[in-house]
């Protein structure tokens, strides 16, 4: 068994870079979250997590069905709306004729900034990655 900390529930939280924010269109864009490296390697979050790819699918579709919103810092909502979501999967890879191990298995996410303020640490680089946050229930996972 690996040897983490964990609790039974808390908050899942992870951080990825801003790949690109385009000032005309107060758009960034980037991953979210990344399950599976090109390189077929599993990741381990900021928070020393380990999420399935299905587990992301799944909180994916229900965030952007359920909210749809950017926060700031997790604390203040309404700074933005999500305007692109797309779960990478291996069988999505596929059929869109994405050579394997080309891209991580993961969320990639566009989210149009409305706030000025959000807008203006985005571009300065103040705001530099994306942060997803959740409940989960965590699991002890063995070593392979």
């Amino acid at each position: 068994m690996k040897d983490i900390n964990y609790v039974e529930t808390g908050d899942i939280t992870g951080s990825f870079k801003i790949a690109k924010a385009d000032p005309e269109k107060h758009i960034a864009f980037g991953w979210a979250y990344e399950s599976v490296k090109e390189n077929g390697k599993q990741v381990q979050d900021h928070s020393g997590d380990i999420i399935d790819i299905d587990e992301i699918e799944n909180a994916a579709y229900n965030y952007v069905k359920l909210f749809g919103d950017g926060s700031e810092m997790h604390k203040r909502g309404g700074i933005g709306t999500v305007v692109e979501s797309m779960v990478f999967t291996k069988e999505k890879m596929n059929v869109l004729g994405i050579p394997e191990g080309s891209v991580p298995q993961g969320w990639w996410i566009g989210i149009y900034i409305s706030d000025s303020d959000v807008w203006e640490k985005v571009k300065s680089g103040a705001y530099k990655m994306f942060s997803i946050e959740g409940t989960a229930k965590r699991v002890p996972v063995e070593e392979k």
